[in-house]
């Protein structure tokens, strides 16, 4: 349990320190150190990352660095798309939901270690069509719903190359993002655990919840002293390490 709770601190300082990446920590901490059935620690990850979203979001909100009429654009999709994925739960094994799940995690490496270049404005560009900020969401949303991932990685250069957001509002924007999508991915979730006579551990999700909204306080508290591109590229290739290992032990079903 001592490592459980030390990968719950570990996860809300990265999310503290790096703004995204953290949540992509939680699966693989639930399976591999607490033990959980894969598909219970996916359904867990979802509402963990949605509290720890909904609790960072605040001080977003109360900066009016929240832009919610792409919460709506983004977010409904992402909703919808989310319970979609859940729903594909249903119907793919736990070694296919983990190699996806590895293909994200080098996928987010690859995008630490040699990040896109965003414009950090304080004025938005011109933004995308609707049906097209709504297909982007529905996507994110579909991958957040199927292997557990908040996608904070994926969402802030969605929303500001492809929604025409500034960085500042893509972050603040993407948390409500997050929170929203992850709870409907969540409820969507409960069915499948039903079907296969899982059960949802509550105490994990709890101690997991405020442990990550402490480190991710902290994290925050101590991110102007540490350098970000350095802590990234650490990061990355801690994610490189992570993700090839899942992508051996479930590679192994099928050969």
């Amino acid at each position: 349990m001592v490592f459980a709770l030390i990968g719950a601190l570990f996860i809300g300082l990265t999310l503290g320190l790096l703004g995204s990446g953290g949540s992509i920590l939680t699966v693989p901490v639930l399976t591999y150190v607490v033990g959980q059935e894969t598909k219970v620690a996916i359904a867990g990850s979802l509402m963990i990352v949605a509290v720890i979203s909904l609790f960072s979001v605040i001080p977003y909100a109360r900066q009016k660095l929240v832009k919610w009429r792409t919460v709506i654009l983004f977010g409904v999709p992402g909703m919808a798309g989310a319970a979609v994925g859940a729903w594909l739960a249903h119907f793919v094994s736990d070694a296919v939901q983990m190699l996806v799940f590895s293909l994200l995690l080098l996928t987010a490496a690859f995008l630490m270690f040699k990040p896109i270049k965003l414009v950090d404005a304080e004025n938005e560009h011109a933004e995308r069509a609707m049906y097209k900020i709504a297909m982007d969401g529905f996507i994110v949303g579909a991958v957040t719903g199927l292997v557990g991932v908040g996608g904070g990685f994926l969402i802030i250069p969605a929303l500001v190359l492809l929604g025409g957001l500034s960085m500042r509002l893509a972050v603040g924007t993407s948390l409500v993002i997050i929170a929203i999508k992850s709870f409907a991915g969540f409820i969507a979730y409960l069915p499948v655990l039903e079907a296969l006579h899982l059960q949802i551990d509550w105490q994990i999700i709890a101690l997991f919840s405020i442990i990550g909204i402490v480190g991710g306080w902290f994290g925050h508290k101590i991110s102007s002293k540490v350098n970000q591109q350095q802590l990234k590229q650490g990061f990355a290739v801690f994610l490189v390490l992570m993700g090839v290992f899942i992508l051996y032990q479930n590679l192994t079903v099928f050969i």
